[in-house]
């Protein structure tokens, strides 16, 4: 018996379009902002297919993903095809100079997990690593833009 938990965060950068967009969708470059995430491998001969590797503490998932949407400066969507359960999008928004930038992933929590550790105490974790995750990537962002 397994739970989806879906949790959904957003981050104002000071940045346009254009660089969010361009570094975010490279994704084989998330580990730079993603706490979680240590490593993800583009296939060379599908690119809308890509290999995860989720770290943390002891555990660690695996998992290939499929873009499922993708529509330039606006969205990148994609679930999981084997390996852990997700599925999930980021959504760009342009403001002028600055960008918003909302992040929504949704996964698939084992039983055996969820027998282990209170789902809303997981959920809490996983909301607030990723609300680190963009603002870890505000920075970046930002570093990259100095002059």
């Amino acid at each position: 018996m397994a739970n989806w938990l879906e949790h959904s965060v957003q981050m104002e950068v000071d940045a346009p379009i254009e660089l969010v967009w361009q570094l975010w969708s490279d994704l084989e470059q998330m580990p730079r902002w993603m706490k979680w995430i240590d490593s993800v491998k583009v296939l060379e001969d599908d690119p809308e297919l890509s290999r995860w590797k989720l770290a943390s503490g002891s555990l660690e998932f695996t998992w290939l993903s499929r873009i499922t949407k993708l529509i330039s400066q606006q969205i990148i969507q994609w679930e999981s095809v084997d390996g852990l359960p997700n599925r999930g999008a980021v959504r760009f928004y342009d403001r002028q100079e600055k960008s918003i930038v909302r992040l929504t992933i949704a996964y698939n929590v084992p039983g055996w997990l969820g027998l282990l550790m209170d789902n809303l105490f997981l959920g809490r974790v996983v909301e607030s690593t990723i609300q680190a995750d963009l603002e870890r990537f505000r920075e970046y962002i930002n570093k990259l833009q100095a002059p």
